[in-house]
């Protein structure tokens, strides 16, 4: 199994930026799909964004942040990325990562076997 640690999370207003972190402990990252999903206030968790394992080739976006989102992975560091462009505040919630070895990509909110713990995202008007 591996850990999973985001990072980055913070207030920022509207229109503005901001890219968050996932650092895995272990080894064999490479060999992880991963992904970031959200969740906000009385709402269920909803997927974000999707990373395929190896070399990331093939990714997949929420239509809600399609276009404003990217992910990425950075395998020698075991880490994954979103970084978050023209935030809106209905982007606030808090932001989850997670990961398996079981699918080479999950596209849906379904799949991983790990997931960290989160970090808030506030976005003002």
């Amino acid at each position: 199994q591996v850990q999973l640690e985001e990072s980055g999370g913070g207030l920022v207003q509207a229109g503005g930026s901001l890219r968050l972190s996932c650092a895995a402990s272990g080894r064999a990252f490479s060999s992880y799909a991963m992904g970031w999903h959200r969740q906000a206030p009385g709402k269920e968790r909803e997927d974000v964004a999707h990373i395929s394992w190896g070399g990331g080739s093939i990714t997949d976006y929420s239509d809600s942040v399609k276009g404003r989102f990217t992910i990425s992975r950075d395998n020698a560091k075991n880490t994954v990325y979103l970084q978050m462009n023209s935030l809106k505040p209905e982007d606030t919630a808090v932001y989850y990562c997670a990961a398996t070895r079981t699918y080479a990509l999950v596209t849906g909110r379904s799949g991983y076997d790990y997931w960290g713990q989160g970090t808030q995202v506030t976005v003002s008007a």
